[in-house]
């Protein structure tokens, strides 16, 4: 007769599996990275920002009817805003962003950590964020006058 337990110290598959974050009977080289949740990126884009010298708001609705993630306003009357992405499948969704551009000086994408940077426009400056911080990963040209 088999023993369905495991004995000890032994570890089963499935649960090595899901120790290192992976779907057991998955392909993990298949796998996207994960994706982090879009609130954390949100929060540490507006972090970055309020440390650039920016007051910030979040959700705002702009004239166009649209929605900013991060929108900041500097001491010289100048904007900039984050649009959030928390994996490829977001970004890959979103076609609105150029709609943004009339509404800033300086626009970005805010990402998770692992996202790849590549799949980014270059007319875009990238802020690698997580819900304690960020950085900035690519400046954003500043918009013509």
């Amino acid at each position: 007769m088999q023993c369905a337990l495991p004995l000890a110290g032994e570890v089963l598959p499935a649960t090595a599996a899901l120790a290192r974050g992976e779907i057991p009977g998955s392909r993990p080289d298949l796998a996207a990275p994960r994706a982090m949740p879009a609130a954390g990126i949100v929060r540490g884009a507006a972090r970055l920002f309020e440390a650039m010298g920016f007051r910030t708001l979040t959700e705002l609705r702009i004239a166009s009817g649209r929605r900013v993630d991060v929108i900041g306003l500097d001491r010289r009357g100048r904007f900039a805003v984050a649009e959030a992405k928390s994996g490829v499948a977001d970004w890959r969704a979103d076609a609105k962003w150029p709609e943004y551009l009339p509404f800033c000086d300086w626009f970005y994408f805010a990402v998770g950590p692992g996202f790849p940077l590549a799949r980014l426009p270059g007319e875009a400056g990238v802020a690698a964020a997580d819900s304690h911080g960020g950085e900035v990963a690519r400046r954003a040209p500043e918009a013509a006058p």
